[in-house]
């Protein structure tokens, strides 16, 4: 357990604080941690804090539940987390226990997870509405309403049981959406890992070389920093590169490839979330550094509309409307520029959206969209811009040499105050300043 800074101490009483004045008078908010996943017989996989009760608590451990009750006059913010034991701690590390809830996470009030059956229904008793993430953790529904039930059996006796659930991601994901100077400060740290990995990426990159290395050097940089994988990392050479959400990384590079890497830091729970995609030899290809140079062209188009008071979807539809313009000119699409966007043409060669929200996850919470509508950017809120093109290598309705090119472009973008800022921007993107880093 690495107890939290006096700052950030104060920072996520603040976020409780803030939760509790949303959910209002009458309200209990119910979080739990996240459990430990088996990945084989008696070995787990590396734990994950839940993002919501990372966000509130601080605390990385399981078996762990944060209550929020809003105006409880023996302590609002309650943990039930394990006890400190020497003999498991001797196995597994060391445990945050009870007094250390209190001590270093600043909760007002923290009891043994194994009481949590005898006082939980009490807590419930009395309030009409609970906050919760109904559905996510199954077994944690069934506790739940069995903590219910046994309220409602003394509904008789004068006990009022709650009356309603709220989805607690409704007041949760809004705050989450805008970032603090500690969490941009962090988040800005996870962009400076994943910059210095990308480069090590590139620069161990040699015709022949296999996926499975060039990840490895980038793991190699996020583990040195104190971060991690903040998502599979994908390597994908050649065609391998027009596999959105290519896996294997275990192919060997051909001279004359282009290698698509997407891959990002987390650090302190927070991810980086970049793409380049350069030559394994170190030069582009006439076409490929065609198709590239569109890329760059279409991320700088959706980067101009990144500012407060602009549609999120404003720089989705300059980078589509860059790279139709560009498919038309270049031969790959036919027709008028209107027509084919309308008819949404440029979809052959380009799938997916320009971007998504970035935090605690890497598709992080918040609405897209608000009473229909495209949501307008406020400073705070932190996403990717991610234009590409992917022009299948069966593709034969377009000429043998842009086949097989996969090409994504991405970076992480803050909405400031005036602007916007690029939190990744410090690495190389154009296709000069690639073949420059490459052949330094």
């Amino acid at each position: 357990m690495t107890a939290p800074t006096t700052h950030n101490r104060k920072a996520l009483a603040r976020r409780r604080k803030q939760l509790m004045q949303a959910a209002g008078d009458g309200a209990i908010l119910i979080l739990p941690a996240a459990p430990e996943r088996i990945r084989s017989r008696d070995t787990h996989y590396p734990y994950r804090q839940d993002s919501d009760f990372w966000y509130l608590t601080g605390c990385n451990e399981p078996d762990a539940v944060l209550v929020l009750v809003p105006g409880r006059k023996h302590g609002e913010a309650i943990l039930f987390c394990r006890e400190r034991d020497p003999e498991r701690e001797g196995w597994d590390g060391p445990r945050l226990g009870p007094d250390g809830a209190v001590e270093l996470l600043g909760m007002d009030d923290a009891y043994p997870i194994s009481d949590i059956d005898d006082i939980l229904p009490g807590l419930l008793e009395g309030h009409r509405r609970v906050h919760y993430h109904l559905g996510r953790d199954a077994d944690f529904d069934l506790k739940l309403i069995g903590w219910l039930n046994r309220v409602r059996a003394q509904a008789r006796h004068g006990a009022q049981p709650p009356q309603e659930f709220l989805e607690l991601g409704h007041l949760l994901d809004e705050m989450r959406l805008f970032k603090s100077a500690d969490e941009i400060k962090l988040m800005q740290r996870a962009a400076d890992i994943s910059v210095e990995a990308h480069r090590a990426a590139m620069r161990a990159a040699r015709a022949g070389i296999h996926e499975y290395e060039l990840q490895a050097e980038l793991e190699r940089v996020f583990r040195m920093h104190d971060a991690q994988p903040a998502y599979a990392s994908i390597v994908g050479a050649g065609a391998n590169a027009c596999v959105l959400h290519y896996r294997d990384n275990s192919a060997k590079s051909r001279d004359g490839e282009l290698v698509l890497i997407d891959a990002g830091a987390e650090y302190r729970g927070y991810a980086a979330d970049i793409t380049r995609t350069f030559p394994v030899n170190g030069r582009f290809s006439k076409e490929q550094r065609a198709l590239h140079d569109l890329v760059c062209t279409a991320q700088a188009a959706a980067l101009a509309q990144s500012r407060p008071g602009v549609a999120y979807e404003a720089g989705h539809d300059a980078a589509v409307a860059t790279l139709t313009e560009g498919l038309l000119s270049l031969g790959l699409l036919k027709g008028r520029l209107e027509t084919a966007i309308e008819r949404g043409d440029y979809k052959r060669f380009y799938r997916h959206k320009t971007g998504h929200w970035l935090g605690l996850d890497v598709h992080d919470v918040g609405e897209y969209r608000i009473d229909g509508e495209s949501r307008l950017l406020e400073p705070g809120m932190v996403f990717t811009l991610e234009p590409g093109l992917y022009i299948p290598s069966d593709d034969a309705s377009v000429p043998a040499k842009w086949r097989g090119i996969g090409i994504r472009i991405e970076d992480d973008v803050l909405v400031t105050a005036d602007g916007h800022r690029v939190l990744t921007a410090a690495l190389e993107r154009s296709a000069d300043e690639v073949e420059g880093l490459m052949a330094g």
